[in-house]
């Protein structure tokens, strides 16, 4: 999906999710292409909270994007 789609899923999915699922999960939007997407989750960990949802288009090579969640590391739960 395109970045406007995917960034809408995501306010949705937050929206929705309820406050564990945030405490307890990144809710992010990456590349589609696994590789980009890969190295975009990789970087993400290493420093959340210097990354905004549209870090991830500097990542992308053709603007398809979709929305994930992953379990936070024990340190990201502040």
């Amino acid at each position: 999906m395109k970045y406007n789609d995917a960034k809408q899923h995501k306010d949705e999915a937050v929206k929705k999710a309820d406050e564990n699922v945030l405490q307890n999960f990144h809710i992010i939007i990456t590349p589609s292409n696994t590789e980009e997407s890969a190295k975009y989750i990789e970087d993400f960990i290493k420093d959340p909270d210097s990354f905004n949802d549209k870090s991830c288009q500097k990542y992308c090579s053709d603007d398809e994007y979709e929305v994930v969640s992953f379990r936070k590391e024990e340190d990201d739960k502040k």
